[in-house]
């Protein structure tokens, strides 16, 4: 099976664009919006909506296989890639993509994957958003060829030994803290709530007492909400480094703090994730490091999930050989080509590091359908409910990719 050509679309992702420097600095909300002037490169506004391009490979024989390139929330922070903007990037694909992937045989999707994941444009890598879109794209195209489903294409070409089955679903609440709690309860999400803990006076405290009082009444909402003892949700809260700035970096102060929260959390596991953010990759690595010692040191029911500056497959590598962090995210669009988040997820694995298979609010349908795909494929740990942060659209699109995936996957044994 050839691809005869390539069409790309505009598109709209499930949330927006955010500048998180401007928002760390202090920016106030307005209703939906923030106030003030964006400080990152690239953004016109601290939020503004969030775009993607679909990439569309018509095969010889009628069928369409496609992918969404998307970027995440937070773009242009944290050693990201620039703000993605569809105008911006749609004649990239035209002009110096579209032809290399017409004529193309479909017979692996790992190399193919790989040769564009690594491709240059001019001396430079290819955005990762782009690179993002296009290998789902060929991924979905391999499968069509195959006429099985995607995680079928990566269980076998990687060879991850996993059976195929529903791996817990992490959903995020956006601010809409306490609401969106309730309906994770009640659609029985395994992970939750996310929180979005990003600004110290406004969600964490200043001495973490808002963040406290949150985890407590957590715990008893879904004592008193749940239908039965048997659900016990993982608690992962990220806090996008606000503990740091709270208690100064310290590693014991830290430590100490997250231990009230802890026992806040009982009888739930707790998560958390980014506790903090030096603005330095080989520092945030040895903070992270350091701290996820002493939490062991402590025997805390507590998982540390490394976020910020674990970007790449490199950096996922590098945070999970010094054991910086007992979970790594692995953020999907920031990994470029979907063939990394394979080798991220399995690299975890083999060194005994949870693999959460995450991504952003600001993604699409589709790419949380082939991220999902390829999270259950590898055995991941957890997978992100997304788009959006409603909870109950990215819930419903990554359960019923993961039930449809399975149904198909039991059929053909």
């Amino acid at each position: 099976m050839k691809i005869i050509d390539v069409v790309c679309s505009e598109g709209r992702t499930g949330f927006y664009f955010d500048d998180q420097r401007a928002i760390k600095k202090g920016a106030g909300h307005d209703g939906f919006t923030y106030v003030g002037e964006p400080v990152t490169e690239g953004f016109k506004a601290i939020r503004q909506a969030g775009e993607a391009i679909s990439v569309m490979l018509i095969l010889e024989d009628g069928q369409v296989a496609f992918g969404d390139c998307a970027a995440v929330q937070y773009s242009g922070a944290g050693g990201r890639d620039p703000l993605f903007l569809a105008k911006d990037f749609i004649p990239v694909i035209n002009e110096k993509i579209a032809p290399k992937l017409i004529g193309r045989e479909l017979t692996n999707f790992k190399a193919l994957a790989e040769e564009f994941d690594k491709m240059e444009i001019d001396g430079h890598r290819l955005h990762t958003a782009i690179r993002y879109g296009i290998t789902q794209a060929i991924l979905d195209a391999v499968a069509k060829t195959k006429k099985v489903t995607l995680a079928e294409v990566i269980k076998e070409e990687y060879n991850t030994g996993k059976e195929i089955k529903r791996i817990p679903i992490f959903t995020q609440s956006g601010d809409n803290r306490y609401e969106n709690v309730d309906k994770m309860i009640i659609k029985g999400a395994d992970v939750m709530p996310h929180a979005l803990i990003n600004h110290v006076e406004d969600k964490l405290g200043s001495k973490g007492e808002k963040l406290l009082e949150y985890v407590q009444w957590m715990t008893k909402r879904v004592q008193d909400l749940r239908s039965c003892e048997c659900y016990a949700p993982v608690f992962h809260i990220d806090v996008y480094g606000t503990i740091g700035v709270a208690f100064d970096c310290d590693t014991i102060k830290m430590a100490d703090y997250i231990q009230t929260l802890a026992e806040a959390a009982k009888p739930f596991k707790l998560r958390i994730e980014g506790p903090m953010d030096v603005e330095d990759r080989q520092k945030q690595m040895e903070a992270l490091r350091d701290l996820t010692a002493e939490i062991d040191r402590r025997g805390l029911n507590v998982e540390l999930v490394a976020d910020e500056w674990c970007n790449t497959f490199e950096d996922v590598k590098f945070f999970a050989d010094n054991k910086a962090g007992h979970m790594l995210q692995i953020k999907t669009p920031d990994l470029g080509g979907v063939n990394n988040i394979a080798e991220a997820i399995l690299y975890c694995n083999e060194k005994g590091i949870g693999s959460y298979c995450g991504g952003t609010c600001n993604e699409t349908n589709r790419s949380a359908e082939i991220t999902t795909n390829i999270a259950m494929a590898c055995g991941a740990t957890q997978c992100l409910a997304k788009p959006g942060m409603g909870v109950d659209e990215g819930f419903m699109i990554v359960n019923n990719e993961m039930n449809r995936v399975v149904a198909l996957a039991n059929r053909r044994k």
